[in-house]
């Protein structure tokens, strides 16, 4: 079940709402449990199996942290490392063993016949989740939860279960049990939704036809200049309201519910660098690798090889939690080799307003090799970017889909750059809210009627 279907928007979250702003009781245990049952539910809905892998995965957590709490504090790191193992054991099985057997026959030149492990939707978010919990009670920062049932309710949150943001326990652990439901958190949160939504439907939607079609036909025979760059430019678009519009929509979701999850993004691309872009994509998963790895490792505390190594790992592995492919490897050590020259030898600064190109340039380069099948088609479609074997400067498919789009791609761009709260905030109070009404309600009939009227809904990140 997604955010933008059919049953979730006029079934599942009405009745889920029904249910738990009941009038008869505002207890909270009774709330909770409302909340728990119909995560656990929308979860199952798509993964009916792997639920039961989910309950396991909490289940297992909650007892190592209850040991690893009455543990004497020398004998807490074991604890630690058994339930980081646990999960770590978790993921290579069921999102990178198909691809390790599959590399292993290849090294070895030989048939090791095939095995095809299905992929359990969301597991390297709520993995993460688990293992934040296990470090927040490791080093002190969160109390260590007793009951197991509102450690799965902070796990299976249905709001922010499938694609994030990662949640780390100790920044709703308070909320559990001591929120509290406000009329304007419900409305600010509704509102949050409605645009996240929009982002998906309206814009994310319609890139993604623009981006799937460049990128098949770039695999079957040359296409011009033109079109490779609208392509990579569409599947920038796509990527970035695909995933901030789910995080708009979780983060709603979770405020009308009393809970108040973090921010996920910041207009990544107005970046000036590319150290400035990671602060402001997927703000979840990179201070959750600054947090958990990199401050572990010693994080710039050390010798300046130590440093570089330290940024290695947290690159790898932020390639590596992706997928299971060398693309996201590559992907993963791309940014890595550009954080490394910004660092040691600092152009970004030196480039005053054309860092902003320099950024951009980077990241489509970057998004190319992330959205290829392989290492391979990502070189092809950048060669033909620059210019080699393509089909011209333009071609007929550039023109079409440039026509297609001429107005929902300068709306894209409007909408990824931070026009429209700079105009807000230099507005009356009443004509700002005014603007916001009318946004609102255009933005919630189009994303209505948009999602009445296609089937095309995949949401990028529930691969990963």
């Amino acid at each position: 079940m997604v955010f933008s279907s059919i049953e979730f928007l006029f079934v599942f979250l009405p009745v889920v709402l029904l249910l738990y702003f009941n009038p008869l009781t505002r207890s909270r245990t009774y709330r909770n449990v409302v909340l728990l049952a119909a995560s656990l539910f929308f979860y199952a809905w798509g993964e009916p199996v792997f639920v039961f892998l989910m309950i396991l995965s909490i289940i297992m957590t909650w007892l190592v942290g209850v040991k690893m709490d009455a543990a004497a504090s020398n004998r807490k790191k074991p604890w630690l490392t058994l339930g980081i193992g646990l999960h770590v054991l978790l993921l290579v099985v069921f999102k990178y063993l198909t691809f390790l057997w599959q590399q292993l026959g290849l090294l070895l030149h030989m048939d090791t016949g095939a095995i095809d492990i299905a992929l359990p939707i969301g597991i390297s978010f709520f993995t993460f989740q688990l293992m934040s919990y296990l470090f927040d009670v490791y080093y002190g920062k969160s109390a260590v939860q007793k009951n197991v049932f509102w450690l799965g309710l902070y796990v299976s949150l249905f709001p922010q279960l499938i694609a994030g943001p990662i949640v780390r326990y100790e920044q709703i652990a308070d909320e559990i049990l001591h929120r509290k439901e406000t009329r304007s958190d419900f409305s600010a949160g509704m509102t949050r939704f409605i645009f996240g939504l929009a982002k998906k439907l309206l814009l994310a939607n319609y890139m993604a036809q623009i981006a799937d079609n460049t990128f098949l036909l770039s695999s079957l025979l040359p296409i011009s200049v033109a079109s490779a760059w609208l392509g990579a430019i569409a599947y920038a678009l796509q990527i970035y309201f695909d995933f901030s519009g789910y995080s708009d929509m979780a983060i709603g979701l979770g405020r009308m519910f009393g809970f108040h999850f973090a921010e996920n993004f910041h207009y990544p691309y107005v970046a000036n660098s590319i150290t400035d872009f990671w602060r402001r994509w997927h703000i979840s998963l990179s201070s959750w690798f600054r947090d958990y790895v990199y401050i572990p490792l010693g994080g710039n505390r050390v010798s300046r090889r130590r440093q570089l190594f330290n940024i290695f790992v947290v690159w790898a592995l932020t390639g590596i939690w992706h997928g299971a492919n060398w693309t996201f490897v590559a992907w993963g050590l791309f940014y890595f080799v550009l954080l490394m020259a910004e660092k040691t030898f600092g152009f970004a600064k030196k480039l005053g307003i054309f860092s902003h190109l320099y950024v951009w340039l980077m990241v489509l380069l970057g998004w190319v090799l992330f959205r290829a099948e392989s290492i391979g088609a990502a070189l092809r479609y950048m060669g033909q970017m620059f210019g080699h074997v393509t089909a011209g400067f333009t071609d007929e498919t550039f023109w079409t889909y440039l026509s297609s789009c001429k107005y929902v791609l300068p709306v894209a761009l409007f909408f990824c750059l931070p026009v429209y709260p700079f105009v807000k905030r230099h507005l009356p109070a009443v004509a700002a809210d005014l603007v916001t009404a009318v946004v609102l309600l255009a933005a919630a009939a189009l994303s209505l009627l948009s999602v009445v009227g296609t089937t095309y809904n995949p949401f990028i990140y529930f691969n990963f």
